[in-house]
């Protein structure tokens, strides 16, 4: 695992900066250099709070595959994208040839504010499963000082003579509430966090919900405490979180059920996370939620 160096905001470098009020909150690590059973693809690591606190973890010795805040699922028409073993139905976790990898093609546009690209979803033999515009945005959170804002824009879309099926290793046969893909965060805790949605406090309580918004509370390595407030669930979206075996929330596509884009459709989704220093309450919370729409 890796915290990573601080980002520069250099618009010219390989690896492109995301800076609120001239601070480098987040890195965007556009073509990485992994073993392909890692699932390749663009991800945001290390993002930090405005005070310096990394919140992502990317290559952890317990899910080598799990790359700080990143769009993956396992199952696209079969092929990986996820990383790791493929849950495979009577029989479990198996390694197999199955792994995809998903590349930028090109900009839109390339700002310290603002990255808008395109992008493709390839199966193991470099065949276009799906194309994807995403465009991340970094912005004050004028509420709040100590947080700002995160939102990862995305629409996936289908090619015109094929649906495309997406998948879990829930939807798979996997029990345990284990419907992860889509919008992940792998969080960096040096405690496991807290995590809460509403009313519903607790792992076991927030796994599978669909409740507006959830919150993981946590503290980095060093002990500073952080906060993170996620939000943007579409049609049959679910929250899978994890806070034991590892810090993690995702803004799954298929948690009980599979996702179909239909030939020659799209899929949007708008994600969102507030990054805050501190620690904050229910209310606080649900409130930078209410203002940052």
């Amino acid at each position: 695992m890796t915290d990573g160096a601080p980002a520069t905001g250099d618009p010219s470098s390989a690896d492109p900066q995301l800076l609120v009020g001239g601070v480098p909150v987040a890195r965007y690590v556009l073509a990485p250099d992994l073993d392909g059973r890692h699932g390749p693809r663009p991800y945001l690591h290390p993002v930090r709070t405005l005070a310096g606190t990394p919140v992502t973890d990317a290559l952890p010795e317990d899910h080598v595959w799990h790359l700080g805040a990143s769009l993956a699922v396992q199952d696209v028409n079969g092929t990986n994208l996820w990383g790791g073993r493929t849950y495979v139905r009577d029989v479990g976790y198996t390694w197999r040839a199955d792994h995809g990898r998903i590349v930028h093609t090109d900009w839109e546009h390339r700002a310290t504010d603002r990255l808008e690209h395109h992008l493709h979803w390839c199966d193991p033999t470099g065949a276009v499963l799906l194309t994807e515009r995403r465009t991340l945005t970094a912005s004050a959170v004028p509420e709040h000082p100590s947080a700002w804002r995160l939102r990862f824009d995305t629409t996936l879309t289908a090619p015109a003579g094929r649906d495309v099926t997406l998948g879990s290793p829930a939807t798979n046969g996997r029990p345990g509430g284990a419907g992860y893909g889509g919008f992940f965060w792998r969080a960096v805790a040096a405690h496991p966090p807290e995590v809460f949605a509403g009313a519903f406090t607790g792992e076991e309580a927030v796994n599978g919900g669909d409740q507006p918004w959830v919150a993981l509370r946590g503290q980095g390595r060093q002990g500073a405490a952080y906060t993170l407030v996620f939000s943007g669930l579409g049609p049959g979206d679910r929250w899978f979180v994890r806070t034991t075996m590892y810090p993690g929330v995702c803004v799954a596509f298929a948690f009980d059920r599979t996702a179909t884009i239909p030939a020659g459709a799209s899929r949007q989704g708008h994600y969102q996370v507030v990054v805050a220093d501190g620690t904050l309450d229910r209310a606080t919370a649900g409130a930078l939620v209410d203002a940052t729409r």
